[in-house]
């Protein structure tokens, strides 16, 4: 399979891209190369499609489900009681939702965490895009249940040979008020051993670390630096608390950060994201939606805008979080976190690439591209999708839509009215 993508705007220059099986094989101008497939880019511009660096995606089913709650009344009053009730259908129903938002809004990699792991797999496949997949694991520090846990973890690890390559294993311990000290070190050990990621919930809210230091006599990073589960595999999800000896922590132990500024906003979770402070530090920082029951959509270009924004009002600098910086964090920062050569427009990387329309008002006048597509546009710009060499969005369409939106609403209702 071979595409040939025609007088497309990438960067400053309109060039032609060659896409040889999934790779990005040539770039320049007016190649002379026959393909299967053609696309005309004119009054088109090419980038590395989005990751997603932080999700829960059959959480779809939830989006505006108890929304204008805490943290913590939101989750053991909403969702974590509804999501006891979740069966492989509304799994994979909303999986496929969450592909589709994603795939339309110019995501080709996402890293998850959520629960019936098998189902959102299936989803996943059957869309088309890529994905790396948390073993979910919360032990609520009972013993029986962190062997469960780890049972499950290896057990899925020992099944990925099933699925298609651009599907990945991470572990992913919810969160360290969910999960034992012996869950964590476990995890650790067998990331290390399996080289796969680690997928956490840290320091996201004021009352997390108030209560570490209570349980712990310690802050959260120094409680896992301590416990000896700080390591390059851990990708670390929101830590907006964290102070400067912490940021020194995480960047010797090459720790990445998620950065989910949406669900941080709606949630009021905190609005003091360290980004510069980090990436100072030498820490890869990615950007991420979170689920779409605290951020209400899978949009990262709307994700751009957000972290952009957030970084430049809590510090009162218009000059902080500039678009480039954002649009890094989103595409070439996340595939780094996730270890995958992605996120870049250059010969020899996966070919996950979208076509973004520039005949809209977003793009008009377009006097600097990337600012327009961080500050002005949404995930509605995005016209072609090309994920692992293969198109899956052209024309703003995606094969089955209407299907998946019809079954996801149905789970969707079935679900809240259901009892347990």
């Amino acid at each position: 399979m071979s595409i040939l993508i025609k007088n497309i705007l990438i960067d400053d220059s309109i060039k032609d891209v060659f896409i040889e099986n999934n790779l990005i094989k040539q770039i320049g101008e007016n190649l002379p190369i026959a393909a299967d497939d053609v696309i005309d880019g004119t009054r088109k511009a090419l980038i590395p499609g989005f990751v997603n660096a932080h999700t829960h995606a059959a959480m779809t089913l939830f989006r505006g489900f108890g929304d204008d709650m805490a943290l913590m009344p939101w989750l053991e009053q909403m969702i974590w009681p509804n999501e006891a009730k979740l069966t492989n259908n509304d799994v994979y129903w909303g999986a496929k939702l969450a592909c589709l938002e994603m795939i339309k809004s110019g995501t080709t990699t996402f890293l998850d965490m959520y629960f019936k792991f098998h189902e959102t797999a299936r989803a996943v496949e059957e869309m088309g895009i890529r994905a790396v997949l948390s073993g979910t694991c919360l032990d609520r520090f009972d013993d029986e249940q962190t062997e469960i846990c780890k049972s499950y973890c290896t057990k899925l690890f020992d099944e990925m040979d099933r699925y298609d390559s651009r599907i990945g294993f991470a572990l992913g311990p919810h969160a360290i008020y969910t999960v034992s000290k012996n869950l964590l070190q476990w995890t650790a050990s067998f990331a290390a051993d399996k080289c796969v990621p680690i997928h956490l919930h840290l320091s996201e809210t004021e009352g997390e670390v108030e209560n570490c230091r209570k349980a712990y006599g310690t802050t959260p990073v120094r409680y896992l630096e301590k416990a000896g589960v700080l390591s390059p595999h851990l990708i670390i999800a929101h830590g907006i608390y964290v102070d400067d000896e912490e940021i020194e922590l995480l960047a010797k132990h090459d720790v990445k950060v998620v950065h989910n500024p949406a669900s941080n906003m709606k949630l009021a979770s905190g609005e003091r994201f360290k980004f510069i402070e980090m990436e100072n530090a030498g820490i890869t920082v990615a950007l991420g939606t979170d689920g779409c029951s605290s951020s209400n959509n899978l949009d990262m270009i709307e994700a751009m805008k957000h972290a952009s924004l957030l970084g430049k009002v809590w510090r009162r600098n218009p000059e902080a979080l500039p678009a480039p910086t954002i649009f890094h964090a989103a595409t070439a920062s996340g595939a780094k976190a996730l270890g995958l050569k992605t996120g870049c427009i250059k010969e020899g990387y996966l070919a996950d690439l979208c076509l973004v329309d520039l005949h809209i008002p977003a793009f008009t006048p377009n006097h600097n591209f990337i600012s327009n597509l961080v500050y002005s546009a949404n995930g509605s710009c995005i016209d072609t999708v090309i994920c692992d060499g293969k198109i899956v969005m052209r024309n703003k369409v995606v094969p089955g839509e209407d299907e998946i939106l019809e079954h996801a609403a149905a789970a969707a209702y079935d679900l809240i009215k259901r009892k347990k």
